[in-house]
C-alpha cells in the first residue's frame, strides 16, 4: 500500500514565550501543499526479519535508519495494537530541514497507512496522540486541513481559510537553517494582532503588511541570499511571500500559474496549486 506524504507552509509564524521545558509558545497557520514524497509498506513474510525494514530513495537522507520517524511510529503503535513485520520504502522529494514538515508528514501518513492496511482501527484521537509523541508539527498532518497552531506548535484548530484557485512556488535554496540556532536568534513577543482573526478576514493582498514570521528576524540578516529571493517572489507578482518554519524554504502565493524555475538557478523550486 502506497500513499503521498505532503509538506507545508506556515503562513504567519508568531514566536510568543518561551517555555519552562526550553521549548517556545508559537502561533502559525499551518497550510498543505503539493509537494509530496511516496511511501510505501509491504508485510515482511520473513519470520527472521527485523520488525520494521526501512530503505529509502531520493533526497538522501542523513542518519541511520533506525533514527526515521516511520522507525518510532511504528513501535509506537506495535505497542497497542498487533503488527506483522513490515518493509517500508520512503522515496524523499519534500527537501530535508527545509521548514516544510517532510519528515513529520512521512511519520503521520505512515501510522494512517498502518490503520488502513491492517485494519487496526484506530481512533482519529488515538492517532493525534501517537503523532504528537513523534514532533510538534507530526499532529497537522494528521487531518491534514489548515489549521490555527499553537503551544509548542501541536495544539490545532481547524481553520474556515481557502487558497483555491491559487497557485503556490516553493524555494529551496539548499541553506540547512539548524532550528534551535533559529529559535536563539529570536526575541519572544505577543503579537498585536490576532494572526487566526487576520488569516480568515483580511484580504490576501493585505496580508503582506500584517502577516509576519518571525523567524525572516534573525535569519535574514545572517542569510541575505534568503531574504533576497523573498524580494524577488514579490517582483515575479506574489501577492504574498514569506518564509515558511525556521527556513530555509520561501514561499510565493500566485493568482497565476508560475514558471519561475529559471529564475531561480542553483535552488529547489516546485510550484504548483493551492
Amino acid at each position: 500500500m502506497i500513499s503521498f506524504p505532503n509538506a507545508k507552509i506556515n503562513i504567519g509564524l508568531n514566536i510568543i514565550e518561551k517555555r519552562d521545558d526550553g521549548f517556545h509558545n508559537i502561533q502559525s497557520v499551518m497550510y498543505p501543499v503539493g509537494l509530496c514524497d511516496a511511501l510505501e509498506i509491504t508485510e515482511n513474510s520473513d519470520a527472521g526479519a527485523q520488525r520494521i525494514t526501512f530503505s529509502s530513495s531520493g533526497i538522501e537522507i542523513p542518519g541511520d535508519a533506525t533514527d526515521n520517524l516511520c522507525y518510532y511510529a511504528y513501535h509506537l503503535v506495535a505497542a497497542d495494537y498487533p503488527l506483522p513485520h513490515v518493509k517500508v520504502h520512503l522515496h524523499k522529494h519534500i527537501p530535508i530541514g527545509a521548514g516544510l514538515g517532510g519528515g513529520s508528514s512521512d511519520a503521520a501518513f505512515f501510522i494512517r497507512l498502518l490503520n488502513d492496511k491492517f485494519e487496526l482501527g484506530i481512533s482519529w484521537g488515538e492517532m493525534h496522540h501517537y503523532a504528537r509523541q513523534l514532533g510538534s508539527d507530526c499532529s497537522f498532518f494528521i487531518s491534514n486541513r489548515p489549521a490555527f497552531a499553537e503551544g509548542k506548535g501541536d495544539q490545532y484548530e481547524s481553520l474556515n481559510i481557502s487558497l483555491q484557485g491559487y497557485h503556490v512556488a516553493l524555494v529551496y535554496p539548499n541553506i540547512h537553517i539548524n532550528t534551535a540556532k533559529a529559535y536563539s536568534g529570536v526575541k519572544p513577543r505577543m503579537p498585536l494582532r490576532s494572526l487566526e482573526d487576520d488569516i480568515q478576514h483580511l484580504p490576501i493582498e493585505q496580508w503582506k503588511e500584517f502577516i509576519h514570521n518571525d523567524f525572516e528576524d534573525s535569519i535574514f540578516p545572517q542569510f541575505p541570499e534568503i531574504k533576497a529571493i523573498k524580494e524577488k517572489l514579490y517582483a515575479e507578482g506574489a501577492v504574498y511571500a514569506a518564509m515558511s518554519g525556521s527556513g530555509s524554504t520561501l514561499y510565493g502565493i500566485f493568482k497565476n500559474k508560475t514558471t519561475l524555475k529559471d529564475s531561480f538557478q542553483g535552488c529547489f523550486v516546485f510550484e504548483g496549486e493551492l
